[in-house]
C-alpha cells in the first residue's frame, strides 16, 4: 500500500501545527477577557463557599491535623487511650521491681560476671522511722526435683541511719532464678530473683 493509496484524514489539508519559528504577529493583540468576579457571579453558591473559604487566612490549629478524618481521629485517640493504660499501670506499681521492708524500699538485681553471680541490693529509706539494724538474707536455687535438698547461702547485712546504701555479695549458685528470704527483728519478706 503507497501513501496515495491511503485514505486521507478529514482534516488533512488543515495545518495543526505552526512550522519552527514562525509567530503570528496578531497573536500579542489578543485580548484576553477573564473576570474573576463575573464568573463567580455566575457560578452556584457551593462554588462561591469554596472561593470565600480559600481567601480566608488559616489559623494553626494542632488538633485539626490529627483528627481531620476518621483513620486519624481513631489512630490519634487508641495512642491516647494507651498512653492512658501505660500511665495508670505504672502508678499503680506492676512496673515498680522494689519491694518494702520495714519502711525500707528495697530493689533487688542480680547478674553473672565471669562465672560468679553477684546480687545487688539497694536500700532506700522512704522516712526518718524506716527500719534501722541486722537484716537476715537467706538464698536458694530453684530446686528442680522434690527429693532434692535446698542449697542455702546465708549473708547478713546492717542497715544505718543513711537514706541510700547499696549492698553487695556473691552467691555459690549459677542458676537463672535464686529464692531469696530477707528477714528482719520484725517482719519477713520473700523474693523470687530473676538473674540476667
Amino acid at each position: 500500500m503507497t501513501d496515495e493509496d491511503r485514505p486521507q484524514r478529514p482534516n488533512a489539508n488543515y495545518k495543526l501545527s505552526k512550522p519552527d519559528g514562525a509567530v503570528n504577529p496578531d497573536e500579542e493583540k489578543l485580548e484576553f477577557y477573564y473576570n474573576r468576579e463575573r464568573r463567580l457571579a455566575k457560578a452556584p453558591p457551593s462554588v462561591r463557599n469554596l472561593y470565600v473559604q480559600q481567601k480566608q487566612p488559616n489559623r494553626f490549629n494542632l488538633l485539626r491535623p490529627l483528627v481531620a478524618d476518621k483513620p486519624r481521629a481513631i489512630l490519634f485517640f487508641t495512642i491516647l487511650i494507651i498512653c492512658a493504660v501505660i500511665f495508670l499501670v505504672s502508678i499503680l506499681g506492676y512496673f515498680d521491681t522494689s519491694y518494702t521492708l520495714d519502711g525500707n524500699k528495697i530493689e533487688i538485681s542480680g547478674t553473672v560476671f565471669e562465672g560468679a553471680t553477684i546480687v545487688v541490693l539497694k536500700k532506700t529509706a522512704k522516712d526518718n522511722t524506716a527500719y534501722t539494724g541486722t537484716v537476715d538474707i537467706a538464698v536458694s536455687a530453684t530446686v528442680q526435683e522434690e527429693a532434692e535438698q535446698f542449697p542455702l547461702f546465708y549473708h547478713r547485712i546492717f542497715f544505718t541511719l543513711t537514706s541510700e546504701e547499696e549492698y553487695r555479695f556473691v552467691v555459690p549458685f549459677n542458676d537463672d532464678q535464686l529464692l531469696m528470704v530477707l528477714q528482719s527483728e520484725k517482719t519477713a519478706l520473700k523474693i523470687s530473683l530473676k538473674i540476667e
